[in-house]
């Protein structure tokens, strides 16, 4: 797990380099931030955290799927991260801040002209006064999150 980087994913790369030709301009991994968002535009109060799909247990996704090895050890560290997630966004709401999440699946095998599209949804909503927190951003919409992980690993 080494090998599994926190920061300038491909997925974070993409949506930044999108967002910075765009015309926005912003600052990465605030550590005096609930949560440390990937992105933040603080001009617009905003700020995006893009999630892979495994590590924050996006549910209903096609990436998502429990480890068949060692289940239980994935099931609590998986919850732990979607509850630290929710945490985090509950924090920067309470202070102030607009949340969005852009999911893996959401970037994943996009053609050029949909990625553009969800790079212009994306920048609508940082530069509008949409007080809608936190918007959400993926290929699937999430259920609720409240259930606990199922105990079978199969899908």
């Amino acid at each position: 797990m080494r090998a599994i980087r926190s920061k300038d994913t491909v997925p974070e790369l993409l949506i930044r380099r999108a967002l910075h030709a765009s015309g926005l301009r912003y600052s990465l991994h605030r550590k005096n931030l609930p949560g440390t968002p990937d992105l933040v535009f603080r001009q617009y109060h905003s700020v995006v955290f893009i999630h892979g799909c495994f590590w924050h247990g996006h549910r209903g996704c096609r990436y998502f799927k429990l480890p068949q090895s060692r289940p239980e050890f994935w099931r609590q560290k998986i919850s732990k991260n979607t509850a630290n997630d929710a945490a985090a966004v509950a924090a920067l709401v309470r202070t102030g801040w607009r949340v969005a999440v852009v999911w893996e699946c959401a970037l994943k095998q996009k053609k050029p002209d949909e990625m553009k599209e969800l790079v212009g949804r994306i920048h609508n909503w940082i530069t509008s006064a949409d007080e809608t927190c936190p918007a959400e951003f993926s290929a699937v919409s999430n259920p609720n999150t409240d259930k606990p992980w199922p105990s079978s690993t199969r899908r």
